[in-house]
């Protein structure tokens, strides 16, 4: 073991006494070890970066993939429920005006969905007397039947009656086939007559497309006449007239109030 010593030089004796004195020594941090700490702080800042680019990638990705499936709904798929709408005529004869009137015009507007098993029809205000301009829905879903008479501004709901109103499907592919025309074939109209029976009390069990049409309006339950017996002239002041197709003939809904 080699022991090394230094001689104390004459001029230093003074700052060795003060160095004698450890609460008053400064030791400086070597430069290397500074250093050494400052290659740290890029690895954080890396992985924040990393971190940033991943949720970028993701929300990009996410978007393009609605976007993707916005375009192959709207663009791709032919004949969306959304789009069939249908603006029809129809030229029929009604055997009680024949000789007076000959052929008369029915004109609507028809919305088929066919994903939520409903159709809309409006009637507008006819070119002849004796029919209200009307909005009718047919909820197969709900099995009911609603109609709107616009001039009333009154509802009236009833069971749906599959023996005349189409199912969306078949009325849809009715409508298809004759899309290239702007007539419907003539045809000819039968004659339905309803009573009103009370009042609506929850619009709710509705379902949601009968509850937008008539929400806000005073909404009554019908019922369908068994007797064929024809409407008095007393009676005919409470009723009114709905002419309207959903096949292959025009109906005339008679809506009585009782009296």
């Amino acid at each position: 073991m080699v022991k090394i010593s230094f001689q104390a030089v004459a001029g230093q004796k003074g700052d060795k006494e003060t160095d004698g004195d450890k609460t008053e020594i400064l030791i400086p941090r070597p430069v290397e070890e500074e250093e050494l700490v400052l290659p740290l702080r890029p690895k954080k800042s890396t992985l924040n970066g990393l971190c940033c680019l991943t949720f970028g990638l993701v929300v990009f990705m996410a978007g393009l993939v609605l976007a993707s499936i916005y375009v192959y709904r709207y663009y791709f798929i032919p004949h969306a429920p959304e789009e069939n709408l249908f603006h029809c005529r129809v030229l029929y004869e009604d055997s009680a005006y024949a000789p007076l009137r000959g052929r008369q015009e029915l004109e609507e507007n028809v919305g088929i969905y066919l994903a939520d098993n409903y159709e809309k029809i409006t009637v507008p205000v006819p070119h002849f007397g004796g029919s209200d301009p009307a909005d009718i829905i047919h909820d197969f879903h709900r099995g009911l039947t609603a109609y709107h008479d616009i001039a009333l501004d009154k509802c009236y709901v009833i069971q749906l009656n599959t023996s005349i109103v189409m199912p969306p499907r078949n009325l849809w592919e009715l409508l298809i086939n004759v899309k290239k025309g702007t007539y419907l074939p003539q045809t000819y109209i039968i004659h339905e007559e309803m009573v009103v029976t009370g009042k609506v009390r929850n619009m709710r069990q509705l379902g949601p497309f009968i509850y937008r049409l008539c929400n806000g309006k005073d909404t009554y339950r019908l019922s369908r006449r068994v007797s064929h017996r024809r409407i008095s002239k007393r009676e005919t002041s409470n009723c009114h007239r709905i002419r309207h197709f959903e096949n292959t003939f025009v109906v005339e809904t008679v809506i009585c109030e009782e009296a």
